[in-house]
C-alpha cells in the first residue's frame, strides 16, 4: 500500500490536521494512534475518501482518494456498527450490495453469507441488529465492508463502544482476515492489537505526524509526546 499525504490540513470549527506532508510505502497494516482530540479520526476519513481536506490532496496506491473509482474498491468501519436498524444483519449486506454493485439477489445473498460466516455469524444473519451483540453487531459492520471485495479497509476505532470482551472478539475476528490478502488502516486505542496487528504505526498528537515507524517505536519512543503518551497507556 502506498500513502501518499501533500501539505494536508483539515479545519472544522477549529484547525484539526495542521499541513501534515507524509509517505509510505510497502505496508498492509498501518495503525494510526493518539489520545483523543489528535486528529486520528479525521485523518482516517480523509485517507478513505469520506472527507475531502481543506486543503492539500491525499493519494492511496497513487490514485487520489476523490475519484469514485477509488471509493468503490474501499470498506469503513465506523466506530458504531451503522448498520440500518431496521434490516436484518443479512440484508445490510444484500442492499448495499444490490444498489452499489448491481448484484442480482442471488449474488448478493451468496456474498453476505459467505462473510457472516467467515466472521461467525452464521446464526444470527437473520436478526436485527437490535437483536445481537455489539460484538455480532460490529462484525457484521466488517463483513459488509468486506463484502464489496475493497482493496483496502478503513477502522475507526471499532471496539470503542464495546466492553472488554466484546473488544477482544472483534479484534480477534480482524486478525483473522490477514489472509485474506487485503490492506488494512485502523485507528484503535487498544495497544496490544497495535502491536499483534500493524507492521506500521503513525503517532498523532495536535493534529500532526509525530513519530511513525514499525511497532517497536511504542518501546522506544524518541519523541517527549510519543514517551508521553506510552506512559500513560501502559
Amino acid at each position: 500500500m502506498n500513502i501518499k499525504l501533500n501539505h494536508i490540513t483539515h479545519t472544522y470549527d477549529i484547525d484539526v490536521l495542521h499541513d501534515i506532508t507524509f509517505e509510505l510505502d510497502g505496508y498492509h497494516s498501518v495503525a494510526i494512534i493518539g489520545v483523543s482530540g489528535s486528529g486520528k479520526s479525521t485523518l482516517i476519513r480523509l485517507m478513505s475518501g469520506l472527507e475531502k481536506p481543506s486543503t492539500g490532496f491525499v493519494n492511496i496506491n497513487d490514485m487520489p482518494v476523490s475519484r469514485e473509482d477509488y471509493k468503490r474498491h474501499v470498506g469503513f468501519v465506523f466506530q458504531n456498527h451503522n448498520l440500518f436498524p431496521h434490516l436484518t444483519l443479512k440484508r445490510n449486506i444484500t442492499l448495499i450490495l444490490e444498489k452499489t454493485r448491481g448484484k442480482t439477489p442471488e449474488e448478493a445473498n451468496t456474498i453476505a453469507e459467505h462473510y457472516l460466516s467467515m466472521l461467525h455469524l452464521e446464526t444470527q444473519m437473520n436478526k436485527l441488529p437490535k437483536n445481537v451483540s455489539g460484538g455480532q453487531a460490529q462484525r457484521a459492520s466488517i463483513a459488509r465492508a468486506l463484502s464489496i471485495d475493497p482493496n483496502i479497509i478503513f477502522l475507526d476505532e471499532p471496539t470503542a463502544s464495546l466492553d472488554p470482551i466484546l473488544t477482544h472478539e472483534v479484534l480477534e475476528a480482524i486478525k483473522n482476515l490477514k489472509s485474506l490478502g487485503k490492506s488494512f488502516v485502523f485507528v484503535t486505542h487498544v495497544l496490544s492489537f497495535v502491536r499483534d496487528f500493524a507492521d506500521y504505526v503513525i503517532f498523532m498528537h495536535d493534529g500532526l505526524i509525530h513519530e511513525h515507524g514499525k511497532p517497536t517505536i511504542l518501546d522506544q519512543p524518541k519523541t517527549p509526546e510519543l514517551k508521553n503518551f506510552m506512559d500513560k497507556v501502559k
